[in-house]
């Protein structure tokens, strides 16, 4: 057994939930937030059989797409009343991290 956990961005992870339950396997969602960018991230939390692990890895790749951001940068300390505006920053956001656990599984 695997346990997977597949860290999402919020907007990927809806569409993601419907196709790894339209493959049949049991999805957990629980809300997280990024540090660098501090947007809401989804952790899906999933246990299959290790013969499954690249099929549910194959539906992550297919519906988590990367994007491209711009953000503004903390703005330097001023020295001497100069104020430079920091230009935007392009940054690559999205796809998935995902980390595959070995597991197993207890009748309690």
């Amino acid at each position: 057994m695997k346990l997977i956990l597949a860290i999402v961005q919020h907007q990927d992870a809806a569409i993601l939930v419907d196709a790894l339950t339209e493959h049949g396997y049991r999805v957990t969602r629980l809300s997280s937030q990024g540090g660098f960018l501090r947007e809401g991230n989804v952790t899906l939390m999933l246990s299959v059989d290790d013969a499954q692990v690249n099929t549910v890895i194959k539906v992550v790749r297919e519906h988590c797409s990367t994007r491209t951001r711009y953000v503004s940068p903390m703005p330097p300390i001023a020295e001497s009343g100069e104020f430079y505006p920091p230009a935007p920053l392009e940054v690559q956001v999205g796809g998935a991290t995902v980390f595959v656990l070995k597991a197993e599984t207890a009748k309690l």
